[in-house]
């Protein structure tokens, strides 16, 4: 295992073909700052770039994920944690191409939740506690919290999260189907690694190609929806890739991928 420090603030370490992406500011419950959003988007530009690496997970040192921006931070300095058009933390408007997995102990609250939200699965601590409480300090979630959270889980729900500001355990959201997997406290890493493997077998241009897809089909009109998905699922396959895995299932051998 292959592992460097990007910045004080965010590590990257490598597991085979995937990448861990590390909050460090365990002290600051992994607030964000304009360093810790610019580790982030880096990471992921290192992501999306290598070839050799299929999944990321992204995850929090200490006792917790992340407790959202940094507000005594902005509030001595006055710099805003976002980065281009990536936006809050480096992520929420524009994450990875390739599959990311947000592995959540202890709490996501705040951006914390809205940057686990960015991500395309999570796994969580059974005891790890989600919020939006915003509200009880006369602010917006406005890093994405209040656009995806009604497209993830019943309406109500979802306006309970936003109304209230009270948290939301893991086991309860799993019901909803917001988190994926439950782990037992402290192993969300561990169980994200086990999904990551479980995903990076598969075929790069197919795994890109397939988020690709259901990321943006919620907004695509109905009468425009199957060409769209052509224009991305047609190169596909038409690839070596899909040749290739057609091939190992026929002759009964794991598949060799190349990426083209």
């Amino acid at each position: 295992m292959a592992s460097t420090t990007d910045t004080d603030s965010v590590l990257t370490a490598r597991h085979g073909t995937t990448l861990v992406i590390t909050l460090n500011r365990p002290d600051q419950r992994n607030a964000v700052d304009l360093a810790v959003a610019e580790g982030i988007a880096a990471a992921l530009d290192r992501l999306d770039a290598d070839d050799e690496l299929a999944v990321g997970i992204l995850c929090g040192n200490g006792r917790g994920f992340c407790a959202g921006m940094d507000l005594k931070g902005f509030a001595a300095t006055g710099r805003q944690p976002w980065v281009g058009d990536r936006g809050f933390g480096g992520i929420v408007r524009r994450a990875a191409r390739k599959p990311l997995i947000a592995a959540v102990d202890g709490f996501a609250v705040a951006g914390g939740f809205e940057i686990a939200l960015a991500c395309d699965l999570i796994v969580a601590g059974r005891d790890a506690r989600f919020g939006l409480p915003e509200v009880k300090r006369s602010l917006v979630a406005a890093g994405g919290g209040l656009l995806r959270l009604p497209r993830r889980m019943p309406y109500h729900v979802a306006m309970e999260l936003a109304l209230t500001g009270d948290p939301m355990d893991a086991q309860r959201l799993h019901g909803f189907g917001v988190v994926n997997r439950l782990t037992e406290p402290g192993e969300a890493l561990d169980g994200a690694l086990e999904l990551a493997a479980q995903i990076s077998v598969n075929a790069p241009l197919a795994l890109r190609a397939s988020k690709a897809i259901v990321e943006r089909s919620l907004d695509w009109p109905a009468q425009e929806a199957w060409d769209r998905q052509a224009e991305i699922a047609d190169p596909v396959l038409a690839s070596e890739d899909a040749r290739e895995g057609a091939l190992a299932f026929a002759q009964r051998r794991d598949p060799v991928w190349r990426g083209r």
